[in-house]
């Protein structure tokens, strides 16, 4: 039988990693070695550092950019539809009670205030995500305004004619407002707050992995130089001085800028989206009243409601539910005012609703006993009638929303501008603390030579 012949197997090629482990042990024997290592990873720590304090601080000023520039700029648009599509049903109303009568500025407020909306939602539209609730909110918004604008029309076409369905279309009109159109504008109006809260969310939390990782780069840093003195007895080693310093600038400017940052965005908040939030819920509640008690008047009777085991006005009803929204509107937005500006406004609009609830009395009280014309009188009349009180509470409403408008701008402004520069600067610094760091640990090596 021949003799076989067998051939050794190839050897198995190692993989680069396990050579880069190999020679990196081989290193590590050695004291040149080992301090190319420790130079290595210093480097890299403060490097890892800096560039996630860059990344984090950069999330979070885009985060509080788009609270004070977009988010909340929004929020105020939502509600100043809202406003302006509640407003322009009271100025109709109140125009239809005027009838041939109609001032030349009731008319303009009516057009002035779809207007508004109109453009308002045009600006929430190319600042809203295509396909969001919002979006969608909009589009029902857009569909619905011409339709109400036609029915306004109508009535007031038929009013001027002397034709009592004038008051039906009028009714038709303040429905599709109050049962759809508020509604929407409500829904737009709290999707925006929501995307407001999440903007501060993403604004405000501390960074705590860029933290993390500058306290390590510090220990490491501390342990080196440490390391070093034991070994040579030399106190200061330059390069590895600059790396730390470099390094503890960047931790303290974090820590510090982002607190600041963190004060002022919770302050704009506190003191600003709140009292905001409750001022414009304080407006609507006073736009919705002053809606009713006209619609009160058109309605001459014919809606009613069931309250308990009594029937009642339906729209003298809901004007008495508003006056409580806003009672309650004004008491939580004085004790959330925290300076004379803006406790004065909100305590002038308290008296001017006091003195609004005794008129619109008097008004229901004149109808009540069949002297109707005096009851408009009271009502849609110059002075002493309830609009004088209206105007007044939703004037001195507008100044305390003004003041709490700068409030936030300021405090926002403040938190924001406490992180400008902070991405950049860490970056910079976090180089050259790397680079100081090699510098120092090539300065011992250079004693090897």
């Amino acid at each position: 039988m021949a003799p076989t012949s067998s051939t050794a197997p190839p050897p198995t090629r190692r993989t680069a990693f396990a050579e880069g482990v190999d020679q990196v042990r081989a290193a590590a024997t050695t004291e040149p070695g080992r301090l190319r290592i420790i130079g290595a990873l210093l480097a890299l720590l403060v490097v890892a550092f800096g560039a996630v304090t860059a990344w984090q601080m950069t999330d979070r000023s885009a985060a509080a950019d788009d609270v004070l520039n977009k988010s909340q700029p929004l929020s105020t648009a939502a509600a100043d539809i809202y406003r302006s599509l509640a407003d322009a049903n009271t100025a109709a109303s109140s125009g239809f009670l005027a009838g041939g009568q109609e001032t030349a500025e009731s008319r303009k407020r009516y057009e002035d205030d779809i207007d508004t909306a109109a453009a308002k939602l045009v600006t929430a539209a190319n600042n809203s995500d295509p396909g969001s609730p919002s979006a969608a909110a909009i589009t029902k918004l857009n569909k619905l305004l011409p339709e109400y604008k036609g029915l306004v029309e109508r009535a007031r076409t038929y009013n001027r004619q002397g034709y009592p369905v004038g008051g039906a279309y009028l009714r038709y009109a303040n429905q599709k407002m109050q049962q759809e159109m508020l509604p929407a504008a409500e829904d737009l109006y709290k999707k925006e707050n929501q995307r407001l809260r999440d903007d501060y969310a993403d604004a405000t939390p501390y960074p705590w992995a860029a933290i993390a990782l500058g306290v390590l780069a510090l220990a490491a840093l501390a342990w080196a130089q440490h390391r070093n003195y034991r070994r040579t007895n030399r106190v200061l080693n330059h390069g590895l001085v600059a790396a730390t310093a470099a390094t503890t600038v960047v931790l303290l400017w974090l820590v510090i800028g982002h607190s600041v940052a963190r004060a002022g965005l919770n302050d704009s908040y506190d003191h600003g989206v709140r009292s905001l939030n409750v001022l414009h819920d304080a407006r609507i509640a006073s736009l919705k009243a002053r809606g009713n008690e006209n619609l009160t008047l058109v309605a001459r009777g014919a809606e009613t409601v069931k309250v308990g085991d009594e029937t009642v006005d339906a729209y003298d009803h809901d004007f008495s539910e508003d006056m409580g929204v806003l009672a309650k509107g004004l008491a939580e937005a004085q004790r959330l005012a925290d300076d004379d500006s803006g406790t004065k406004p909100v305590e002038q609009a308290g008296n001017n609703m006091a003195e609004w609830k005794k008129r619109h009395t008097a008004a229901r009280a004149q109808d009540d006993n069949g002297n109707y014309e005096q009851a408009l009188t009271l009502v849609i009349g110059g002075k002493g009638a309830t609009g004088e009180c209206f105007d007044s509470v939703d004037a001195n409403l507008a100044r305390a929303l003004e003041h709490e408008q700068g409030e936030f701008r300021q405090a926002a402004g403040d938190g924001l501008d406490a992180m400008g520069g902070l991405a950049v600067g860490a970056a910079v610094l976090a180089v050259l603390g790397a680079a100081g760091a090699v510098l120092g640990i090539g300065r011992r090596l250079s004693e090897y030579r």
